[in-house]
């Protein structure tokens, strides 16, 4: 029980140590480049069909997509710092990969991709490919997350958007990129029964725990490759429990964000 409560505490201080720390440099940034016309809200401001709303619609506007993006970089960092807690992670993916994987996985993805015909996503789609072999060459593949657990030996190759926005040709070469990795992984372990392979999202834009039903990542990705929401930080923290402490924490501090953005409204709308 106490690694149980000392596991949840060491969360609940990164999520807390993120958003106090995301909240000052966020008012910081934008406090220092109120006079400056280079800077990311006032050269966001400057769209007249916005600007005849008004100041103040005008202001939000730019300053939600700056929020919107930043908050995204936050959440992807804190998630890191979370996993280093339980696994052993990584970056990057470098190894030997063969021309004969690379070509199965084009066939593959094209059978994804088709009007006529389309054959859904399974993840047993790719059993058998570490088999496939003849003439290689070395490959690296930048990750997002590369999660091994040393406790059960899984690896964890994990692609995450924060809400899940993929177009078209994101959704195929993404597939294509963990595709690879699982071949680079599994070439290297001689198995590919300890090598997982998931399209992750930090939350559920349909609302949490309805479907994930995203055309775009659905057409590439079957249901056991899914990996959302409270799935995602489950497994970052290694918890049944995980999305629980990291949404209540959160919520917590939250405040220190909201502070943040009156600071910042004040100095870019003194009248309002």
């Amino acid at each position: 029980m106490p690694d149980i409560i000392d596991k949840e505490r060491a969360i609940r201080s990164i999520v807390s140590s993120a958003v106090k720390s995301y909240a000052n440099g966020f008012s910081t940034r934008h406090l220092a480049e109120v006079d400056d016309e280079n800077g990311v809200i006032n050269m966001k401001i400057h769209n007249v069909f916005i600007a005849a709303l008004g100041p103040e619609i005008q202001y939000y506007s730019a300053l939600a997509r700056s929020l919107d993006s930043s908050l995204g970089n936050m959440l992807e960092s804190m998630a890191i710092s979370i996993a280093v807690l339980n696994y052993e992670v990584s970056q990057h993916v470098e190894g030997t990969l063969y021309n004969e994987q690379t070509d199965f996985i084009a066939e593959l993805l094209e059978q994804y991709k088709r009007k006529e015909g389309r054959h859904t996503p399974k993840a047993a789609d790719y059993q058998g490919i570490s088999l496939k072999r003849g003439a290689a060459h070395t490959k690296r593949h930048e990750s997002d997350y590369y999660l091994v657990d040393t406790e059960t030996g899984m690896h964890y190759l994990i692609e995450l958007k924060i809400g899940g926005d993929l177009d078209n040709k994101k959704a195929r070469s993404e597939k294509e990129a963990l595709l690879e990795q699982y071949c680079i992984l599994t070439n290297q372990l001689g198995s590919e029964d300890k090598v997982k392979i998931l399209f992750a999202t930090a939350y559920n834009r349909y609302g949490e725990g309805k479907p994930w039903t995203q055309g775009r990542v659905r057409q590439f990705f079957s249901d056991d490759e899914l990996c959302i929401s409270k799935d995602f930080w489950n497994l970052v923290c290694k918890s049944e429990r995980g999305y629980d402490i990291v949404i209540d924490e959160y919520k917590k501090n939250a405040h220190y964000i909201n502070e943040a953005l009156d600071e910042i409204k004040d100095a870019y709308l003194p009248n309002e």
